[in-house]
């Protein structure tokens, strides 16, 4: 299967799972609690089920490595390219219906994320991303028919502009390093979102730079990479304050827990 097919079927399969989340969100739902303290729903648990069960489908030889299925210790044996799963990114927004929630499903290969998807099924936003083929958006509903004849708009990083940075972080998960770090960088407007979309805004051009200073797992920024790095930026790995190369995937030793990072737009 070429990796633009692949592309494709996981595209419809994160629209197929943002249909799932869109019904539920439009209920009375329950929240659970998961053994992390993080919260978790039906929508979270159906989600995943039919994207493990369509994957399995489309490419059985590559292994999942799915963020409910990881947290009751169900990790496959992972080689170098497997899919990186987020059935529902943002439960926080979720529950406090911000809209602002996504699914995440992305192929990484050799610790780097080569393609990802984003559905924004809250806000019928459908991005794409396949590294060196370029980055894309979608405006469908979930309940619309997803097609080949489905316009896609082709999205691309702006290029940072160091006097003017324009930034974008969590709704939810600031803190004061997160505050320093944009005093520091001497950021002169700001931007709030929730979950994964703040990649997508910057592979958008919406934003210069998007700095992370708390925990994260792989599964909540695999697809988001792909999708601003296939539109022209970069995410990188901090050590403190220093950049040291690009975030990296397939973390075992480390709980597939991510260290901090900062995204950027296109850089000269």
């Amino acid at each position: 299967m070429t990796d633009s097919a692949l592309l494709d079927g996981i595209t419809r399969i994160a629209h197929e799972a943002g249909k799932i989340i869109h019904d539920i969100y439009q209920t009375d739902f329950d929240v659970d609690t998961k053994s992390d303290g993080s919260a978790v729903t039906q929508a979270d648990k159906l989600a995943e089920a039919l994207i493990l069960k369509e994957l399995a489908t489309l490419a059985p030889q590559i292994p999942v490595l799915a963020e409910e299925a990881a947290s009751e210790g169900n990790i496959p044996e992972l080689g170098q390219e497997f899919f990186l799963v987020d059935p529902l990114d943002g439960t926080r927004e979720f529950v406090n219906r911000t809209g602002e929630f996504t699914v995440n499903i992305a192929l990484i290969r050799d610790g780097r994320p080569v393609m990802g998807v984003v559905y924004a099924p809250g806000c019928d936003k459908l991005f794409s991303g396949l590294l060196g083929a370029g980055a894309y958006l979608r405006i469908i509903a979930p309940d619309a028919k997803l097609s080949n004849d489905t316009p896609a708009q082709s999205i691309n990083a702006k290029q940072v502009d160091t006097d003017n940075l324009i930034a974008v972080a969590s709704r939810s998960h600031r803190s004061p390093e997160t505050e320093e770090l944009l005093a520091e960088l001497g950021v002169k407007d700001f931007t709030p979102a929730g979950s994964s979309l703040k990649f997508c805004l910057m592979a958008e051009g919406k934003a210069d730079v998007y700095p992370r200073l708390g925990r994260t797992m792989e599964w909540d920024t695999g697809a988001g990479q792909a999708v601003l790095e296939a539109a022209g930026g970069v995410v990188n790995a901090l050590e403190g304050k220093k950049e040291t190369g690009p975030l990296t995937y397939n973390k075992s030793a480390r709980g597939f827990d991510n260290p901090h990072f900062i995204a950027w737009g296109k850089h000269e």
